[in-house]
């Protein structure tokens, strides 16, 4: 299956490390992917033209435009970044879950329904409902998560480093 979609990725210190990831996320079709450190302008603009955007939330990029919910009970420095693009781009939130097949079988790709009622008109259940729907997805197959990005690094104020 190729899908043309939107996805954006973080731009790495060593120019060939950067080139292999590009290379290896341009591999599935037309994709057009954008820096994180550009900002989110260009990203905004092709959702509204029509572009899915590939959206992998659950990363902790620290305090900035993040609040503290739970991620498996424990909480979590969340980007808020799906409830505010889904509403400055009108955008429909559908849910993807990708599996590695055994073997290098390949991969398993669901495309679930769209999301009612989101945006909601309260960022912090946006971002709760989020955290739930991504547990959701890891819970039958946790060992394919990416759990070595250190989910639980920023910890709120007064509470014991995590790692």
């Amino acid at each position: 299956m190729i899908f043309d979609s939107l996805s954006v990725y973080s731009k790495q210190k060593n120019k060939i490390f950067d080139e292999i990831i590009l290379r290896g996320r341009k591999r599935f079709g037309d994709q057009i992917l954008l820096s994180r450190q550009d900002g989110m302008l260009s990203t905004i603009r092709a959702m509204r033209r029509g572009r899915p955007f590939y959206y992998l939330p659950d990363m902790d990029f620290g305090r900035r435009n993040s609040i503290f919910v739970p991620f498996f009970g424990v909480a979590a420095a969340t980007v808020t970044g799906l409830s505010r693009l889904a509403r400055v781009a009108n955008a429909k939130i559908v849910p993807v879950t990708t599996r590695i097949l055994p073997g290098a079988g390949g991969y398993h790709v669901k495309i679930g329904d769209p999301w009612d009622d989101f945006p909601g008109i309260d960022v912090e259940t946006d971002t709760r409902r989020m955290n739930l729907a991504i547990e959701d997805a890891i819970r039958p197959m946790p060992e394919q998560y990416y759990w070595v990005h250190r989910r639980f690094k920023t910890r709120p104020a007064g509470e014991a480093r995590y790692y």
